[in-house]
C-alpha cells in the first residue's frame, strides 16, 4: 500500500485530489497547511509521494519543501507542486531548486495526474522490493551458514546446504547487479534535468548579470558550483555502477606507460600544487588498461589533493616486484607526504560515499576510493592503506603477478 500526502489549504481541492486518485492500493493522507504536513511527515517518513499546493498561507509550498528536505530522513520523498499560476521559467526553477520533481497546473488534468502519480508510486514500490529482496537474501545466507556450522558432521547435509548457499549467493549477485543497474539508469536519467539547471543558471548569469545585486550573484554562483559538483557525482556513480555488468579485456600491459598517461591527465593539478612525482620502474602485468588508468588517477589525484597546507606534495610510486619475483602478488605502492589519517579508518575510506573530511575542506564525491577497490577486486587483487596523521599515507595495490586465471567477464565487487 503506497501512501500519498496531499497538501492544500482548501478542502475542496483535497476532495478533488481524493476523487481523482481513489484507488484501493493508495492510502491518501491530507494536510491543510505546510506545518500540518511537516507534523505528519515527522511522525511517519514512509510516503511514496507528496502533492503540494504552492500558494498556501503562513508557509507556502516552496518553504514547506525546503523544510522537508532539510531533514535527512525525508529527502527520498519526491514532491510534485500543484499551482494555478504560470509565473514563467524563474518560478519553475525556484520549485526545482527547493526539491520539486515535477509541476502540475490547475485546472487539474485528471489523466495526467493519475499517470504521473502512478510512475512515482511504481518507482517507490520497486525500490522497496529491491531492498526487501536484498535483506531477505542476507537473512537466508546467515541462516544457511549457521545451519552448515551446526550440521557439519552430516556430509550429505553439508553438500545440500552448500548447493543452497551457492544458489543464495547467485541470487545476491543478481540483486546487486539489479541495484547497480538501477543506480546507473537513475544517474543517467538525472543528467538531462541537471543540464537544464546549468543552462538556466548560465542564462541568468549572462543575461541579467548587471541587474542582480551582490547577494543574488553569490546565490547564482553557488547554484552553478553545486550543479558542477552534481555532474561529477553522477559521472562517478555511473562509472562505479556500470563496472558490475560491463565486460573487460585483460591484456599484457606496461604499467609505466599507463602511469605516464595518467600524469599527463593530471598535469594541471600537479602544476597548481607544485607537486613532485617520483616514479620507480613498474612491471608488466596482465590487466585491463581501461580500469587501471582511473585507478592510478584516483590514487595519485588523492595524494595531491590531501596535501598539507603550504607544503608541496611529494608522491613516490614504486613496486616490490623485483625484490620478490616469485610472489603470487605484485605490490604497487603510492606514497605521499600529505595530511594522513587515523589508521582505524583504513577500511572505512574504501566504502562508497564515506569521507573523512567535509566538502568545504576538500572537494570530492566519496566514490573515488570505492571505485579503486572495485577495480582491484575485478583483477582478483587487494587494496589497503597505511597512514599516520600529519605524516602522509601509503596505498598498497596488490595485483596477481600471473593473470592467466583472470576472466574477462565482470566480477561483482
Amino acid at each position: 500500500m503506497a501512501k500519498i500526502l496531499l497538501v492544500d489549504d482548501r478542502e475542496d481541492n483535497l476532495l478533488a485530489f481524493e476523487s481523482i486518485l481513489a484507488r484501493p492500493d493508495y492510502t491518501l493522507v491530507k494536510a491543510t497547511s505546510g506545518r500540518s504536513a511537516l507534523k505528519l511527515l515527522l511522525a511517519d517518513v514512509d510516503y511514496a509521494l507528496i502533492l503540494m499546493d504552492v500558494n498556501m498561507p503562513t508557509l507556502d509550498g516552496f518553504e514547506t519543501a525546503h523544510m522537508i528536505y532539510d531533514r535527512e530522513k525525508l529527502r527520498h520523498v519526491p514532491i510534485i507542486f500543484i499551482t494555478a499560476h504560470h509565473f514563467g521559467e524563474e518560478h519553475v526553477y525556484k520549485g526545482y531548486q527547493n526539491g520539486a520533481v515535477d509541476y502540475i497546473y490547475k485546472p487539474i488534468n485528471a489523466s495526467l495526474l493519475q499517470a504521473k502519480v502512478s510512475v512515482f508510486v511504481d518507482l517507490y514500490q520497486k525500490n522497496h522490493q529491491l531492498v526487501q529482496q536484498e535483506q531477505k537474501l542476507l537473512t537466508m545466507n546467515k541462516a544457511l551458514l549457521a545451519e552448515v556450522e551446526e550440521r557439519k558432521k552430516s556430509e550429505d547435509k553439508i553438500k545440500s546446504l552448500n548447493i543452497q548457499l551457492l544458489q543464495t549467493i547467485d541470487k545476491m549477485e543478481m540483486a546487486n547487479k539489479d541495484l547497480d543497474r538501477f543506480a546507473f539508469i537513475a544517474s543517467h536519467d538525472l543528467q538531462e534535468p541537471l543540464r537544464k539547471i546549468r543552462i538556466f543558471g548560465g542564462r541568468l548569469s549572462k543575461k541579467y548579470a548587471n541587474n542582480l545585486d551582490d547577494e543574488a550573484k553569490v546565490y547564482l554562483e553557488g547554484l552553478q558550483k553545486s550543479a558542477d559538483r552534481m555532474v561529477v557525482l553522477i559521472q562517478d556513480i555511473l562509472a562505479f555502477s556500470k563496472m558490475s555488468f560491463e565486460k573487460g579485456e585483460f591484456v599484457p600491459s606496461d604499467l609505466n606507460e599507463l602511469l605516464e598517461q595518467t600524469l599527463t591527465d593530471l598535469d594541471l593539478a600537479i602544476q597548481e600544487k607544485n607537486a613532485t612525482i617520483n616514479i620507480e620502474k613498474l612491471p608488466q602485468l596482465r590487466i585491463d588498461p581501461n580500469l587501471v588508468h582511473p585507478l592510478f588517477t584516483n590514487l595519485i589525484g588523492n595524494a595531491i589533493k590531501y596535501a598539507k597546507p603550504n607544503i608541496p606534495p611529494v608522491v613516490r610510486i614504486y613496486s616490490d616486484h623485483d625484490e620478490h619475483p616469485g610472489d603470487k602478488y605484485c605490490r604497487i605502492f603510492v606514497q605521499d607526504n600529505g595530511i594522513g589519517f587515523e589508521q582505524k579508518y583504513a577500511n572505512q575510506i574504501f566504502e562508497i560515499f564515506n569521507r573523512l573530511h567535509s566538502q568545504s575542506e576538500y572537494e570530492g564525491t566519496g566514490i573515488g576510493l570505492a571505485l579503486c577497490k572495485r577495480i582491484v577486486e575485478k583483477h582478483e587483487g587487494f587494496i589497503s592503506a597505511i597512514s599516520t596523521p600529519g605524516e602522509g599515507s601509503t596505498f598498497i595495490v596488490s595485483l596477481p603477478s600471473a593473470m592467466e586465471t583472470v576472466k574477462s567477464e565482470a566480477i561483482v565487487a
